[in-house]
C-alpha cells in the first residue's frame, strides 16, 4: 500500500513523534508500506514559516526533505499531470490550497491519505482514500 502524508504528519514524524499514535507509528515504519511526502508539504512549511504562521524548531525548512529521506519516506514531486487535472476536484471543503492539492494528489495517484484533519474525510465522496488513526 502507498500512503501520502498530510503536512502535519510530516512535521510530527520529523520533530514531534509523541503526537503520533502507536498504530500510526506501525504504519509509518512498516517496510511493507510505501510512505510518500509531497513537495507540496515542503512548500507549505516554507511559506507558512516565512509568514510567521508556523513555528518549527530543531530544523529549518531547507532541512525537512533530508530529514524525511533519512526516516525512509519517499519524496514525490508535484507532477504536471497532478497540476493540470486539479480542476477535477469539485468539492471545496478546504480553503487552504495546500490541503486541496495534497488531497487531489492522493486521489489522482490512488494513494491513501494519512491525516488528522476531520474535514478531509468529506473528500471520500470525491474518491479520497483516507487513513485517520488517532
Amino acid at each position: 500500500m502507498t500512503y501520502l502524508l498530510d503536512t502535519h504528519y510530516v512535521l510530527w514524524a520529523v520533530a514531534d513523534s509523541e503526537k503520533i499514535s502507536r498504530k500510526m507509528k506501525y504504519v509509518l515504519t512498516n517496510p511493507d508500506f510505501r510512505i510518500i511526502v509531497s513537495t507540496i508539504s515542503f512548500w507549505e512549511v516554507s511559506l507558512k514559516s516565512a509568514l510567521g504562521k508556523l513555528e518549527i524548531s530543531g530544523f529549518t525548512p531547507e532541512e525537512l526533505p533530508g530529514a524525511c529521506a533519512h526516516i525512509g519516506f519517499e519524496i514525490k514531486h508535484l507532477s504536471h499531470q497532478d497540476s493540470c487535472t486539479y480542476h477535477k476536484l469539485k468539492a471545496a471543503y478546504h480553503k487552504d490550497p495546500f490541503d486541496r492539492m495534497l488531497i487531489w494528489q492522493a486521489i489522482r495517484n490512488d494513494y491513501i491519505f494519512i491525516t488528522a484533519d476531520r474535514q478531509a474525510k468529506k473528500y471520500v465522496s470525491e474518491g479520497l482514500k483516507i487513513l485517520a488513526i488517532a
